[in-house]
């Protein structure tokens, strides 16, 4: 019975539900990548982990993006916080600091590039 009652309530409450435990994957992935991420701030996305590589794209704030793995590079710091994680979208690389949840941006730590 409670399998049903589940079914029917619709996924975007089974997903509120699982994101309210935290459970890190279970964040809508759009792109059809993996993970999902969301930014809590504009922030320029680039072809590679640090300042260095050209910019591919922008990340909007609140809007929720797919995401498929983490890697360190450059430590980027931003309102007193800091952090050498870079998390890989579609199009390339933002910095974890200016990503909704723990150093990995909201992503396992097994998910590494």
């Amino acid at each position: 019975m409670r399998t049903r009652a589940l079914a029917a309530t619709g996924v975007g409450i089974i997903t509120a539900g699982l994101l309210a435990t935290g459970a890190a994957a279970a964040q809508a992935a759009p792109a059809g990548l993996p993970y999902g991420v969301t930014p809590y701030e504009n922030a320029n996305v680039r072809s590679g982990p640090a300042t260095s590589y050209s910019i591919t794209g922008h990340v909007t704030a609140g809007e929720p993006r797919g995401a498929s793995c983490w890697t360190h590079g450059q430590s980027i710091t931003d309102n007193g916080y800091t952090n050498d994680v870079w998390v890989r979208l579609a199009e390339g690389y933002v910095s974890a600091v200016y990503l909704k949840g723990d150093q990995y941006g909201g992503l396992p730590a097994s998910a590494t590039c």
